[in-house]
């Protein structure tokens, strides 16, 4: 572990910047959609809110989507300063999709545990549990010995989240615990992991490859809670087709661990992953085709013009959009295809080395 001591402030870092983002503009599409500085019930169940049935009619997407929605300014306002003045600590010490994997779980677990808690019929919405994830991170870290803040930042922050959710009886205090709780849990087996890691894999993944794998790894697990997976084992159990796409995860992280060993490695894996990207938009497309129908205006200009663009010529707008997904990941990951493509042989031997030295979080 560095020396460096950070202070109670910390610059954020682009995780954080676009989950802010993403945030801001669905809970602001509500805001709009509403005419005012906040959201009615009936528009934040149409977009995502969690309530009482959801997981018990399959409605899973709703786990994720409850997130990034807000009942009014206020609430918004209030959670996007957390997750600056929290997330900012998280990202830096362990990496941008490290901190990805973390927010998403504390978000979704806090979401189920919420929702086993109430007995009687509720509409859940706010980013309260992923940011309470951040904080049960923070204290692992703290417990591991690995957090460069002190534990006076710890106190102040958990007690505040405590006094917050006890001296407002709208807050959910189920969601807030158990997105903490899955903080917490999520990064100790992480550092499990890491410290696996370093005899499983010869490479330390730069950060751009890691969080790419993430994304993909979100995308299949939606895949998977879909349904269409389930026809990959046609009378097995629901588990197999999990079993089969985490021992098929388990293979393309081998596999790029392979690739960034070789010469020029870091291109050839980049690039692979630009194509893979293409492919995953592609078949997104083709799926969303199944699903065009008339449908009732929204009211909201770029959700009325979309369908009426994509549904007539669904191959030609999947193509063009897996086109300009594949080129932003080239231009994202343009210094690390630059350093792929200068490699003499010490790119591969550098992220061994690195592996080596690294021993959990």
């Amino acid at each position: 572990m560095s020396s460096y001591r950070a202070g109670f402030f910390e610059v954020p870092h682009a995780a954080v910047y676009t989950l802010m983002t993403v945030t801001v503009l669905a809970s602001g599409f509500c805001f709009i959609q509403a005419g005012g500085p906040a959201a009615p019930a009936e528009l934040l169940y149409r977009y995502g809110g969690m309530y009482a049935g959801a997981i018990a009619r399959g409605e899973y997407w709703r786990l994720v989507a409850y997130g990034f929605l807000h009942v009014n300014f206020v609430h918004l306002t209030m959670n996007m300063l957390c997750l600056v003045l929290w997330g900012a600590h998280l990202e830096r010490r362990v990496g941008s999709a490290y901190f990805l994997l973390i927010y998403l779980c504390a978000m979704v677990l806090g979401a189920v545990i919420g929702n086993g808690i109430h007995s009687t019929p509720y509409l859940m919405v706010g980013a309260s549990g992923a940011t309470s994830g951040i904080l049960g991170a923070l204290l692992c870290l703290w417990i591991l010995g690995k957090l460069e803040v002190g534990f006076d930042f710890l106190a102040i922050n958990i007690g505040l989240n405590i006094a917050f959710v006890f001296g407002n009886s709208r807050i959910d205090w189920g969601v807030h615990l158990g997105g903490f709780a899955a903080g917490l849990i999520v990064c100790a087996l992480l550092d499990l992991v890491e410290k696996a890691n370093a005899y499983l894999l010869r490479c330390k993944f730069p950060e751009a490859v890691k969080v790419n794998l993430v994304v993909l790894a979100c995308v299949m697990a939606l895949w998977v809670w879909s349904g269409p997976a389930q026809a990959i084992a046609v009378g097995a159990s629901g588990w197999a087709p999990v079993i089969m796409i985490a021992v098929a995860g388990c293979a393309v992280v081998k596999l790029v661990d392979f690739g960034l060993s070789m010469k020029k490695g870091l291109a050839i894996v980049v690039t692979a992953l630009a194509g893979v990207n293409a492919a995953v938009v592609m078949l997104c497309g083709w799926a969303l085709a199944f699903y065009c129908q008339p449908h009732m205006p929204i009211g909201y200009l770029p959700l009325d013009v979309f369908p009426v663009m994509f549904c007539p010529n669904p191959i030609l707008v999947s193509g063009l959009a897996a086109v300009g997904v594949a080129a932003l990941t080239l231009w994202l990951c343009a210094k690390e295809i630059t350093r792929g493509i200068e490699d003499v042989g010490f790119v591969g031997t550098s992220l061994r080395a690195e592996r080596s030295r690294r021993h959990g979080l």
